[in-house]
């Protein structure tokens, strides 16, 4: 016989929440920061750690965000609602950043946007914070531009794996590739049907220089993400990579849950 929670006398039963869906603004209860991330060639940059809010995480995803010349930043859409609901529904920490020179809500980083190549001291301090905090299971989620930097500057001791998002494949070259082959490390590629540069097909031939390299296709998919049916699947993917058997994430939220300020165009 299933237990029933005691019944306060004063106000008698409390009848249960009504679940609510989760909305592309919707935001989940977590412990949210803004910290800050020190490079090795004295750059500061604005970030954010969410993690659950109490409870220890079971991974930690960095994230690496798009293009910055093209509206890339640490609150594209993506990365923003895994912010917003991973902690709460999934326990995993997600840890976001402007890299050198983007700006958003959160300030402006100092530096230069380099085209991928200064950009190795923002992804090392982005892992240095993780380890020096002690975030469990650090994976690099890349998106795009994000990509590149996973795979140019992410193959560190620290690090489980890495998740690309529509990996374009522009700045990263073979001898990149080769690296994460020899590293052994788990290569998860999210590649949409309709990518605007890299599509399935041609994603398994080039990846195929990672032996260990997993080529996910995501139908009817395009290159930004756009639409909540195709957040909720790379949410899901990159949740089956980081924490094995946790299940498929729910749709509707019981407890407390605010909407973000600003308008989300995913």
């Amino acid at each position: 016989m299933t237990s029933q929670p005691p019944v306060d006398p004063r106000t008698g039963p409390q009848p249960q929440s009504t679940p609510s869906e989760i909305r592309a603004n919707s935001v989940l209860p977590a412990h949210r920061e803004d910290i800050e991330l020190h490079t090795a060639d004295g750059m500061v940059l604005v970030g954010e750690l969410a993690t659950p809010l109490d409870r220890p995480p079971v991974a930690t995803l960095i994230t690496l965000h798009p293009l910055p010349t093209h509206g890339g930043f640490m609150d594209s859409h993506v990365y923003r609602k895994a912010a917003f609901r991973l902690p709460a529904l999934a326990d995993i920490a997600v840890l976001r950043f402007n890299t050198r020179g983007t700006s958003s809500a959160r300030g402006t980083s100092e530096g230069e946007f380099d085209y991928a190549q200064s950009e190795k001291y923002d992804v090392a301090a982005a892992i240095e914070y993780a380890e020096f905090h002690d975030l469990p299971h650090r994976w690099l989620v890349g998106w795009s531009f994000g990509t590149d930097l996973a795979l140019m500057h992410g193959h560190d001791p620290a690090v489980e794996g890495a998740i690309l998002l529509s990996p374009p494949l522009r700045y990263s070259h073979e001898g990149h590739l080769a690296e994460w082959a020899a590293e052994g490390k788990p290569v998860v590629a999210l590649v949409p049907e309709f990518d605007d540069y890299l599509r399935p097909a041609e994603a398994v031939d080039r990846f195929a220089a990672i032996p260990q390299a997993h080529v996910v296709p995501i139908e009817g998919g395009k290159h930004l993400w756009v639409g909540e049916s195709y957040v909720r699947r790379a949410l899901q993917d990159i949740v089956d990579v980081v924490a094995p058997g946790h299940g498929e994430l729910p749709t509707t939220w019981s407890g407390p849950m605010e909407e973000a300020e600003a308008p989300d165009l995913g």
